[in-house]
This record gives C-alpha cells, structure tokens and sequence, in this order.
C-alpha cells in the first residue's frame, strides 16, 4: 500500500492512496483519516494493521487526483502539495535519528575523511568490521550494536519538493541518499513499523571532516523524507540513484545505490533491536523515523551547494523521487545571548 499525506486549499491536511497515477482522498472517507497517525491509532484499537484497516472500507473512485500534477507542487502552492508521509501531532514528539556505517560505500568515504596514520585502523573501520562480524545474528540472538546519531524531532521534518537549508553557522550540506523506517509506538510500548519511505539524510560533511568528535553536530539539520509511505516493500535488496541539478546541468550522479538487508552489515532486526532496547525510545504514542545509512554521498566530488540546486533521491519501488532543493542562509558568527529567567 502507497500512502501520502497531503494538502489541498481550503480542505487542509489529507491522506491518499496512491495507485498507478492517481491519488484518493482517504479522508473523505472519515474526516478523522487525514493523517497515517491517526489511522494507526484507529487500527490499534481493532487490533489491525494499517493495510487491514484501510481496506475493509469502500475507496471512493470518483475522487483521484492527478499524481503526478501534484508531485510537481511546491509547498505553499495554491493546487495543493505533498507533506512528509508520517508525522506527530505534537512535533516534539516525533524522533529523527539514524544508523550509519552499515554499508561498504559508506565506510570508505567515512575512513578516508577521518584519516590518520596508516598503520592504524580508524574507528570507522573497527566498527564497521564489528558490523561484518556480528551485524546479522541469528533469530532470538543479540548482535553487535551499530554506529547510532540522533537528528532532531519533528521540527526538522521535510518533505517532498521542500527546501533543505544550509544553516547560518555553516559552510556547506550534504545529501544522503537512504531509506527510513517509519515507527509508531503502540499504547502497550511496543514498537510498530508502519512502513518504509525513501529519504535525505541531510549533514555536514565538511564539519564532520574537520574533526570525527564533530560528527554529532554535523547531523543537527533538517532532513526529508517521501513522498510515500511503502507499507509492504521487502527491505531486502533495494536499488536507486541520487542526481544533484544545478539548472538544467547534471553536477552529480551517484551511479548505482544499493541498499536493503543484501547490501548491508546489519539485519533490519539487529537494527531494529539495538533502538528500541532503550525505554525512553518506546515512549506510547511516539513517532520514530529512522535512517538506515547509505553507501555513498557526493562530498568531495561536487563544489559546494549553491540556492537552488535540486537533489532528487529515486529508489526504485519505492513510489515517486524525493526533490528537494538548497537553500543557504547568510551567514551569521554572532554568538546567541542566554537572558536570564
């Protein structure tokens, strides 16, 4: 099942299923149906997933809309736009974080960055290899933890064709080309995966070279995540390509991106696990969107970002391409003054 959340004028938020190029206002159904939220929460109480609630109900088909005309909307548009696919009602409960280093690529990139002497492996190779070694355990066994960062809450949530800002007190961005996991935490605690999206895990790796220990600032930015929800994709062996426009001229193609179980050191259970074996992460009612980490980034093989240029992420089978575009915001040394309470 495809899902999007989305706004029309004058209706507000709404849900639709997309099929083929066509969208359905799930929520002309029940008024209450205008978020992936509060459809889990209705589900929950009859003891269904997402996909067994939705379909015991009649979809209008008088009522689609033309997707692809509204993959073209900018947020703020006056047709109508696409949001995030999941989200909570109060953003600060909605939690961003991610794994990374589960993927060649991406130790390869994140060892020559961090590069000291030779004779010596970094820690991004140490961890990396403990991924390797115990990153996929057997079912009922615990397997080596991952490399773990937090992004921010829902705040910092994007989503299909919004801009991804390079902050005032920073030089440059990054894109990540990845997919997330979308989670919602049951009245009991216990952690729902609700589907799979694709996403830009938005940092900055000119920071994080500067110094490894800088790495967790580095990823105090926005992100994007969309257009669609996937609630039934196999995380299993997922391929895509992420393209990065400056006008009309390409400025960078990734090649091939793999990603999915396949192509990583880590089982999405042992990923899984490793997050939710902390209580204060299956918090009832909470959203979690979380980064699964990719092979491969355009640092180091691009100039820096300019406003305008346009990052589109295409994991195939996963719906529609995330856009987004960059936007810097002048920048800005003067140091925050703390009043006091």
């Amino acid at each position: 099942m495809r899902l999007i959340q989305f706004h029309r004028p004058s209706l507000g938020r709404r849900l639709g299923l997309v099929k083929d190029k066509s969208v359905f206002d799930l929520t002309i159904i029940n008024p209450d149906w205008d978020s992936v939220y509060n459809v889990f929460m209705l589900a929950q109480k009859e003891g269904k997933t997402i996909e067994d609630y939705i379909s015991n109900f009649k979809i209008p088909k008088d009522n689609g809309l033309d997707y692809e005309e509204l993959l073209k909307q900018l947020p703020g548009s006056g047709k109508g736009w696409i949001l995030p696919p999941i989200h909570h009602p109060d953003p600060a409960h909605c939690i961003i974080a991610g794994t990374g280093l589960t993927h060649l690529g991406s130790m390869d990139q994140r060892n020559k960055m961090h590069k000291g002497d030779d004779a010596n492996k970094t820690d991004s190779q140490k961890i990396f290899e403990m991924g390797l070694k115990g990153g996929k355990p057997e079912a009922g066994v615990r397997g080596f933890q991952p490399e773990w960062f937090y992004k921010g809450n829902g705040t910092t949530l994007r989503g299909h064709n919004d801009f991804l800002d390079i902050p005032s007190f920073t030089e440059d961005g990054g894109e990540e080309p990845e997919i997330v996991g979308c989670y919602i935490i049951g009245m009991d605690g216990t952690p729902y995966r609700v589907g799979f999206a694709t996403a830009n895990e938005w940092s900055d790796h000119q920071m994080e070279k500067v110094n490894y220990l800088w790495l967790a600032p580095s990823k105090l930015r926005a992100c994007s995540v969309g257009p669609e929800l996937i609630t039934d994709q196999p995380f299993k062996d997922i391929h895509g390509v992420c393209k990065i426009y400056r006008g009309n001229n390409v400025i960078y193609d990734s090649g091939e991106l793999l990603t999915g179980e396949d192509n990583m050191s880590h089982s999405l259970a042992n990923l899984e696990d490793h997050y939710f074996k902390y209580p204060q992460f299956c918090i009832p009612g909470d959203v979690h969107i979380h980064f699964f980490g990719t092979m491969k980034l355009s640092f180091g093989s691009r100039e820096p970002f300019q406003d305008g240029d346009k990052i589109e992420i295409n994991f195939y089978n996963m719906g529609g391409a995330l856009i987004n575009y960059v936007r810097r915001i002048p920048i800005n040394i003067s140091p925050v003054k703390v009043k006091k309470g």
